[in-house]
């Protein structure tokens, strides 16, 4: 397979023109679905904006490669596009674009594809190919120039590989999707490293997964390492050499500059557990750091969260035909069933905090945080106190978790930086013994300081919880269910998610059964029910392949995926958020107003039989899925005569 049985005529357009970046995606959008790559056009647009906001796939000298992995793609494709006006897309050089290559790779593809683009971004690296692409006068052209040099370039024998441990320097490069800047930064370092004489090794870790892997003995010979990377890279098997980490775009943009910091000994050591203090991440604002760790522990405690509540709520479940008033005190224990769900449920459900603590510890100082962050989140859950080091009813619970992960972080890099200093001979046993037995020292004496004060403050945000009736609980309601439609699994959705989770956990520690995360839930189900309602009684509001993926979300909506929202979302977000977002809020308000409570923070309807008031909540949500529906039906305009079915 070469570039172009990947790039079809139907998918170019010379002499383009696009008044900015959203209708360069739109043209392009348009070229792939035309080629017969996608099923859903709307959605791999939309894919397509995700990543450009984590950093611009322009890549300077007039040259941009928006590119997605997505559910939406059929088939791997390219498409191409010249704008000769040129298009303002935020390149590092500051000049527009004229010259994009659209990819679109399918979530679940083989790596063969991947390969062949890796070609293309190889070719996009010599300016005078991109001038006479530029240039190209027809199609026919286009693709003639292209398959001329990917032949040049890549003739179907191999070239052999240098002597292993000849590399003065190694490189690991990764972008988020693993497909376009990963093998062009590795491009560009190999380039750079020729020319100035420093033979340079790029092992890329793709979305095929990792190539041209750096075997030990190039490690140990080599004059240092270079990673540029936009995501996680493990760095362990450099523990001791000289590392830089800098972005992925850095990498493509200035690979000289880093191949010298490595061959004249200015790159730093690698320590294990080397955190962003020690990279060139330059551009990374504060707030995007600590959302950036938060997540990483809100990721990695939702299955313990999700997984033990469910469990909690089964129990519940089958022990509802057995309570009464003199084993009301063992309800959820008193069948064998129930008592051994609820068992294996409070085990899971117990981890929930010093998961969360210790994986954004792990977020901050790399593997060496890890054991501070979960014994800073278990002491926080106990309470302890210097005079009650086993613990206490004053529980510092959530707040003192999130705490605790940021400052067993923290506290992790400081001892890095103290350690520094010592004896090279000391190396080896930093991280399985310092960097453990002071972290958690620290950590340990830090929370007994702070847990009373933390648990005083977490007991009345949980009291006034509990406390809340009338008009202020139907209000916070409303907000934490609206939040769950403002953005279907961005940041608003899951700082309420968040919010649900965090208030099913008592003062003490303990699962309770939460008003809150009732709402939060029955607010994440309205988006993809009232859009689906929308499909089947308003049919002419959206186009045939569009409606045609809207009965789906009957089913999403009733699991609780607020994400089968998203492509009609993306499609017209100024109708369709609206509708949604008061739809999702009038549902929340309802749940309160009737007093519904979920000791489940996850499930749908599968878990409304444990739902403190269940026949009302149903209710509620029907009642916000209909304002959704009426509301978009009110506002989304009929769609153009042939493209839908009208009544």
């Amino acid at each position: 397979m070469r570039i172009t049985d990947l790039l079809r005529p139907e998918a170019i357009a010379l002499g383009a023109e696009a008044k900015d970046k959203g209708a360069a995606l739109s043209l392009l959008t348009d070229l792939q679905n035309r080629a017969g790559c996608l099923s859903d056009p709307a959605r791999y647009r939309r894919d397509l904006l995700e990543r450009e906001k984590q950093g611009t796939t322009a890549i300077g000298d007039g040259v941009a490669v928006p590119h997605a992995k997505s559910e939406a793609v059929k088939r791997p494709g390219l498409a191409a596009a010249v704008f000769p006006k040129g298009v303002d897309f935020g390149a590092p050089d500051g000049q527009p674009s004229r010259l994009f290559f659209a990819i679109a790779a399918p979530a679940g593809g083989g790596d063969t594809h991947l390969e062949i683009l890796s070609r293309l971004m190889v070719l996009l690296m010599d300016p005078g190919f991109v001038s006479e692409l530029l240039a190209a006068p027809d199609i026919d052209r286009f693709l003639a120039l292209i398959d001329r040099a990917e032949r040049k370039k890549f003739p179907e024998e191999t070239t052999p590989e240098p002597r292993q441990g000849s590399y003065r320097v190694l490189a690991v490069t990764a972008c988020p999707t693993g497909i376009a800047h990963t093998y062009m930064a590795a491009e560009a370092l190999e380039r750079a490293g020729e020319r100035m004489g420093f033979p340079v090794k790029a092992e890329t870790q793709g979305s095929g997964g990792a190539k041209n892997v750096l075997t030990p003995e190039e490690i140990a010979a080599c004059d240092g390492i270079i990673i540029a990377a936009d995501r996680a890279v493990d760095l362990s098997r450099f523990h001791g050499k000289p590392l830089l980490q800098v972005p992925v775009s850095d990498g493509i943009s200035r690979p000289e500059g880093l191949i010298r910091r490595v061959v004249e000994g200015k790159a730093p050591v690698c320590q294990e557990g080397n955190g962003p203090s020690e990279s060139d991440t330059g551009g990374t604002g504060a707030g995007r750091q600590v959302y950036r760790h938060l997540m990483n522990g809100v990721s990695h405690m939702l299955p313990f969260v999700i997984g033990g509540g469910i469990l909690i709520a089964l129990a519940f479940l089958l022990d509802a035909g057995a309570v009464n008033d003199a084993n009301f005190a063992d309800f959820g224990t008193i069948t064998p069933a129930a008592a051994f769900l609820k068992n294996v449920g409070g085990v899971a459900f117990n981890f929930m905090l010093p998961i969360l603590a210790g994986y954004i510890a792990l977020s901050i100082a790399d593997r060496p945080g890890l054991a501070a962050g979960f014994v800073g989140g278990a002491l926080a859950v106990s309470g302890a106190t210097f005079a009650s080091p086993g613990g206490t009813d004053v529980s510092a619970g959530f707040l003192g978790a999130l705490l605790a992960g940021f400052l067993g972080g923290y506290l992790v890099l400081g001892l890095e930086k103290l350690c520094d200093h010592l004896p090279r001979a000391l190396e080896g046993i930093k991280p399985v013994l310092i960097y453990p037995l002071a972290g958690i020292l620290l950590i340990g004496v830090v929370m007994c300081l702070i847990n009373p004060f933390v648990g005083l403050i977490n007991t009345a945000m949980t009291n006034a919880l509990e406390s809340l009736s009338g008009t202020s609980a139907i209000l916070l309601g409303a907000v934490v269910a609206g939040m769950m439609a403002i953005d279907m699994g961005g940041p608003f959705n899951k700082a309420a998610y968040l919010f649900g989770t965090a208030s099913l956990v008592s003062a003490a520690g303990g699962a309770i059964s939460s008003p809150v995360m009732a709402a939060v839930m029955i607010g994440g189900m309205v988006p993809p029910i009232a859009i689906a309602l929308t499909c089947t009684f308003f049919p002419n509001r959206f186009p045939d392949s569009e409606r045609k993926n809207g009965y789906v979300n009957y089913v999403m909506g009733l699991c609780f995926i607020t994400e089968g929202a998203i492509p009609f979302a993306a499609a017209d977000p100024l109708r369709v958020i609206p509708s949604c977002l008061i739809g999702s809020a009038a549902a929340g308000a309802l749940s309160m107003a009737f007093g519904c409570a979920l000791p489940a923070p996850h499930g749908g309807i599968f878990v409304f039989p444990v739902v403190q008031n269940p026949g009302m909540y149903a209710l509620a949500l029907a009642a916000g899925s209909l304002i959704g529906m009426a509301l978009l039906a009110l506002w989304k305009r009929p769609a153009k005569k042939g493209e839908s079915h009208g009544h």
